[in-house]
């Protein structure tokens, strides 16, 4: 007897197009967070069009569907990450490298749901502004720092926690750019004066915000529109131990590389950790690192699902890698390059073309997506290109 067919995994795709709609008629969004969700919701269907292929060997028809390209869709990332990893390796130079984490306290998500392009922007400078005053600091390194800085605004259940990623090269670019000084072994900065000063920068760079009234308060903030409400509030965060955490350095080039992609283009949720969607309950997977990172499963109605996972669909056009110091973009190639002289460091490979994407699919996952999937022999060639809407000819598919 033939055993059971296997259960197609469920996608948040799947969620999208069955509770999308209902969810956007009963909130108010923003035009991003109208986006993310008609994209996620149309990837790899017909909706966005596609191509079909045929096998030069067997005759059989492929229809491949074009991907959305969302930041925020599970689907669309591999490719990015995959590229973007290979631009940065030529970035490493033979130094030990820190992992540095500044977190907000809680406190400020409710005003960060309103103002996410102020706040999150304040982060990136606050924690840069940060580490150049550690670096510049001849107590300590006496140099410029470089770095990257990639914001992540979610923990496990996907609600707020907002917090920056930093990878740090150990050590720093003199100011006359006549030597290297290395960090200690083992030590970059001392994490609790670096929390001290981001406190202190950042909230400094909110109070400019709300003097110049780049802020809006609506909601459960509502009441901090009042200057005096809005200074009780900024002294209670001042009086409140902020969190940054350094982590041992990295072990070696390869590692760095490894953790920057498991970080850099993640999205909110993986496909990988829902488990199932019934009855407008979604099922998904996360890990307790309050008992020992156990992997435990939660269950949300389909509605708080969609607003904690809106929660993390960032402002249109805003920058969530970012890189500063040596490595910022101005001046990057020529303070690198003397980086890498004072290193006595070998120069990185010469600028290569875009890798293929038959190639880099290969690359990634051991499969050739020019091989034809049904007799394994022939390859598959172009055919036809079919617009958005249009329903193409019945065919294998394989999106």
């Amino acid at each position: 007897m033939a055993g059971a067919p296997a259960r197609r995994r469920v996608e948040l795709a799947d969620l999208l197009r069955t509770h999308g709609r209902a969810y956007r008629q009963a909130h108010r969004l923003t035009r991003g967070q109208h986006r993310a969700l008609r994209a996620i919701a149309a990837c790899r269907t017909a909706a966005l069009g596609g191509h079909t292929e045929a096998c030069e060997h067997c005759g059989a028809i492929r229809i491949a569907y074009n991907s959305c390209r969302n930041r925020h869709c599970p689907k669309c990332q591999r490719l990015a990450k995959a590229r973007w990893l290979t631009a940065r390796q030529a970035d490493l130079l033979p130094v030990d490298y820190f992992h540095v984490v500044f977190t907000l306290p809680h406190a400020l998500n409710p005003l960060a749901q309103g103002n996410p392009r102020v706040l999150y922007t304040l982060l990136f400078r606050a924690a840069r502004e940060t580490l150049a005053a550690f670096g510049d600091d001849p107590r300590h390194l006496g140099g410029e720092v470089g770095g990257i800085a990639i914001l992540h605004t979610w923990g496990q259940t996907l609600e707020q926690h907002l917090h920056l990623h930093c990878v740090v090269p150990g050590g720093a670019l003199a100011r006359d750019q006549a030597r290297w000084i290395s960090a200690k072994p083992g030590f970059l900065f001392p994490v609790r004066a670096l929390a001290e000063v981001f406190r202190g920068k950042y909230l400094a760079g909110l109070q400019e915000a709300f003097h110049r009234e780049d802020l809006r308060f609506a909601g459960s903030v509502a009441n901090l529109a009042d200057p005096a409400a809005f200074q009780t509030f900024v002294r209670t965060l001042r009086a409140t131990d902020w969190v940054v955490y350094a982590k041992p350095p990295f072990a070696g080039p390869a590692q760095v590389l490894e953790y920057l992609g498991r970080y850099t283009h993640r999205v909110a949720i993986s496909n990988d950790r829902l488990v199932s969607l019934e009855a407008g309950q979604v099922r998904f997977r996360w890990k307790d690192y309050a008992r020992g990172s156990r992997v435990k499963t939660m269950t949300l109605s389909a509605e708080e699902f969609l607003r904690r996972f809106l929660l993390h669909v960032l402002p249109g056009g805003f920058v969530r890698i970012r890189h500063f110091g040596f490595l910022a973009n101005r001046g990057h190639t020529a303070k690198l390059a003397r980086c890498r002289a004072l290193l006595a460091a070998a120069p990185p490979p010469g600028p290569a073309g875009p890798e293929p994407v038959a190639a880099l699919m290969l690359r990634l996952t051991g499969v050739d997506i020019g091989q034809c999937p049904v007799c394994r022999t022939g390859r598959l060639r172009h055919v036809t290109v079919f617009r958005p809407g249009q329903i193409p000819a019945p065919a294998l598919d394989t999106s």
